[in-house]
């Protein structure tokens, strides 16, 4: 899955088949897991079919390894899943800016420090 910077998830939201929305307003058929979704996109359904076929896949994952056929079952554990990759992710990230942050603080002090001797 690529890095980016939209939310349509938080700005998305289910629309009826017959959709009432604003002419600026990209609705999308999805499917995930065998069931199809209506989407607004809001400019980003290249990027919203990326997840939702990640999603599906995650379902199909758990399917297959857990042999469950209910699926608000499978879509609760594709969702643990996706939460414990995420949550993963976030802890590495803060492992890397908290020393990074210093290093730079760092940096900007010497440059500040070099910046004053020369004045």
């Amino acid at each position: 899955m690529s890095a980016h910077a939209h939310k349509p998830v938080a700005r998305a939201r289910a629309m009826a088949d017959n959709n009432h929305g604003s002419a600026r307003e990209c609705t999308v058929k999805i499917e995930i897991y065998d069931q199809s979704y209506n989407v607004n996109a809001e400019d980003n359904e290249e990027y919203l079919k990326e997840l939702a076929a990640y999603v599906d896949s995650k379902m199909r994952s758990v399917a297959e390894a857990t042999h469950m056929v209910d699926s608000l079952k499978v879509a609760v554990l594709a969702a643990l899943n996706i939460a414990d990759e995420s949550f993963t992710l976030r802890k590495r990230q803060q492992e890397i800016e908290g020393p990074l942050r210093k290093r730079v603080e760092k940096c900007v002090s010497l440059v500040e420090k070099a910046l004053e001797q020369t004045n």
